[in-house]
């Protein structure tokens, strides 16, 4: 696919997937037709990277669908001057949307093949306010805590309490929480010092995020 392809493919991912599942906030409207995210896949998966599908990765992983990284900037709604802690870089794609929609972003991946490939494409599109780290942040990360907002790219059984205590007066969470076959997308909210608001997004199933994966249940 050439240059125009792509951009093609991007207008309509944004007008027939990202649109008429209600995401109608004009910044993220912009950020998603501005970003090109055939750059964030493997060269075999270019052809798809517009695709109402989640995209594989390396080490298991795979990508969001577009509309569900739309809808959740769109809950979020990120601010100019906030900082960002993102769990899970995978591709580094909803890292560079959210460099441009936030003062910082520091995202923490488990695998040194992914980070180091982020980092090459964030590199592209000119992503320089992201702090790209190698680790486990399955329990939060305290290094640069407090967030204004924090994202979890993967499913959770449970949300480590860690999470909730990490985020400042203000700040907004979104995880998706839950086990096959039954997962809610959930936007939390801390509105005091020991108080926190919970809303329920949507349905979706995510793979989970490792070291935060359900319990297995053994059969007799």
């Amino acid at each position: 696919m050439n240059e125009a392809e792509f951009e093609r493919a991007r207008f309509n991912m944004v007008e027939q997937q990202i649109r008429p599942w209600e995401v109608l906030d004009q910044r993220v409207l912009d950020v998603m037709m501005e970003m090109p995210r055939h750059l964030f896949v493997a060269p075999e998966y270019q052809k798809v990277a517009y695709s109402d599908i989640a995209v594989p990765l390396p080490q298991g992983q795979e990508m969001m669908h577009p509309k569900i990284e739309a809808k959740l900037l769109q809950a979020l709604n990120v601010r100019p001057n906030e900082t960002v802690l993102e769990v899970g870089t995978g591709s580094g794609y909803l890292t560079a949307l959210l460099s441009r929609l936030a003062f910082r972003v520091v995202s923490v991946e488990l695998y040194e093949e992914l980070s180091r490939a982020a980092a090459s494409r964030l590199e592209q599109v000119q992503a320089d306010n992201v702090e790209l780290v190698v680790g486990d942040a399955a329990e939060g990360w305290a290094d640069k805590a407090p967030y204004d907002v924090i994202v979890l790219t993967g499913s959770v059984a449970r949300l480590p309490d860690a999470f909730l205590e990490q985020l400042k007066p203000g700040g907004r969470l979104f995880a998706v929480i839950g086990e096959e076959p039954v997962m809610e997308a959930r936007l939390i909210s801390r509105v005091g010092q020991r108080e926190w608001a919970e809303e329920g997004l949507f349905e979706t199933v995510l793979p989970p995020l490792h070291h935060l994966e359900p319990e297995r249940r053994f059969a007799f």
